[in-house]
């Protein structure tokens, strides 16, 4: 009778512990769903410095653009370019 009972609580132990480490590896919180983030962090960091680097540029290109450092050519270029603007003697080529 004793070593029925020692049997049944030793194979439950076994039981629980087994629940436990699926659930530490496999569960929401576990190991794989740990390495999913971390994976998903690495790439959303490459994406933050791309946005970076653009960021910066059209910081610059704004203040190229302010009243302090106005700059006749990057005001010529952006109204070109916006409006599409030709001057009459100038000759206009279109790219496809």
């Amino acid at each position: 009778m004793r070593a029925t009972r020692q049997t049944w609580v030793l194979l439950f132990c076994i039981m629980l512990s087994a629940y436990f480490a699926y659930h530490a590896n496999y569960g929401r919180h576990g190991l794989e769903a740990r390495a999913r983030l971390v994976e998903r962090a690495a790439k959303l960091e490459l994406e933050l410095e791309g946005l970076e680097t653009v960021r910066a540029r059209l910081e610059r290109n704004v203040a190229l653009l302010s009243d302090k450092t106005l700059e006749a050519d990057m005001l010529d270029e952006a109204a070109r370019a916006g409006l599409i603007f030709a001057r009459p003697e100038e000759v206009v080529v279109l790219e496809r």
